[in-house]
C-alpha cells in the first residue's frame, strides 16, 4: 500500500471515529438533560410542598394536593417545552438537509469542491482533501456534506416525542422525592424532606458534573445551595402567609 493510500485510509478511519464520538456525545447530552430535568423536579416541587407545609402545618390533604398539582403541571410543562424546542430544531435540520439534497442534485461539481475546501480548512493537503471528498461522496454524498458542513447526521435526527417523554419522566422522578417525603406520617416531615432534597441535589449535581467532565465540588455546591435557598425562601413565605391567615 502506498503512503498516499495509507494517509487516505487513516483520514477516513479518523472521520468514522469522530462520527462515532459525536453519537456518543449526543447520548451523553440527552442523559445530562435527563439529570437536569430530575433536578428541576426536585427543586420546584420541594419549594411548593415546603411552602404549603409551612403555611398549613399538618394539613396533609392541602400539602398533597399542592404537591401533586406542582408535579403534574411541571412535568407537562417540561415535556411541552422540550417537544416544541426539539420540533423546531428538527424542522430546521430537515430544511437544511432538503436544501443540501437539492444542491447535490443540481450542482454536484460545486458541492464536491465545497467539501474539498472544508477538508482543506481542517488541515488536509489539497490533494488528500480532494481524495477524501471524492471517496466520501461516492459512499454517501449527503451524509458527508451534512456532517462536515451542517454538523447533522441525517440518520439520527432527534425525535421530539422521545425528548418530551424523557423530560416528563425525569421531572416526575425528581419531583416524587420531596412529594413522598413530605407525606411521611412520622417524625418531622419538613426535616426529612429537606434532607432527602439535599441528598437528591447532591446526586444530580455529582452526575451532571461527571457527565460534563466538570469539577465535582463547585457543581455539587451550586446545586445544593440553590435548591436549599429555594426551600428556605418558600418556607419563609409559607410561614408568613400562615401567620397572616392564622
Amino acid at each position: 500500500m502506498s503512503n498516499e493510500s495509507a494517509d487516505l485510509d487513516a483520514v477516513i478511519h479518523h472521520l468514522h471515529e469522530a462520527h462515532t464520538e459525536t453519537g456518543v456525545g449526543q447520548r451523553l447530552n440527552w442523559l445530562r438533560a435527563g439529570v437536569l430535568g430530575a433536578n428541576d423536579g426536585i427543586v420546584s416541587v420541594a419549594g411548593v410542598v415546603v411552602g404549603v407545609a409551612a403555611a398549613t402545618p399538618g394539613n396533609i390533604p392541602a400539602i398533597a394536593t399542592a404537591g401533586i398539582a406542582a408535579l403534574v403541571a411541571g412535568a407537562f410543562s417540561m415535556a411541552g417545552g422540550e417537544y416544541v424546542s426539539v420540533s423546531t430544531q428538527r424542522d430546521t435540520e430537515k430544511a437544511m438537509i432538503a436544501k443540501e439534497v437539492k444542491e447535490l442534485e443540481e450542482q454536484p461539481a460545486a458541492e464536491l469542491a465545497e467539501l474539498t475546501g472544508l477538508y482543506r480548512k481542517r488541515g488536509l493537503s489539497p490533494e488528500l482533501a480532494r481524495k477524501v471528498a471524492v471517496e466520501l461522496t461516492e459512499h454517501d454524498a449527503l451524509a458527508a456534506h451534512a456532517e462536515v458542513e451542517l454538523g447533522i447526521d441525517p440518520e439520527e435526527l432527534t425525535s421530539p416525542w422521545v425528548a418530551a417523554l424523557s423530560s416528563f419522566i425525569s421531572f416526575t422522578i425528581g419531583a416524587l422525592i420531596p412529594l413522598l417525603m413530605i407525606l411521611i406520617p412520622f417524625g418531622n416531615a419538613l426535616v426529612i424532606t429537606a434532607a432527602a432534597v439535599v441528598l437528591g441535589l447532591f446526586l444530580t449535581g455529582w452526575i451532571s458534573a461527571k457527565l460534563g467532565g466538570a469539577p465535582l465540588l463547585p457543581a455539587i455546591l451550586r446545586n445544593v445551595l440553590m435548591g436549599s435557598a429555594t426551600m428556605v425562601a418558600t418556607y419563609l413565605i409559607g410561614l408568613a402567609f400562615g401567620v397572616a391567615i392564622g
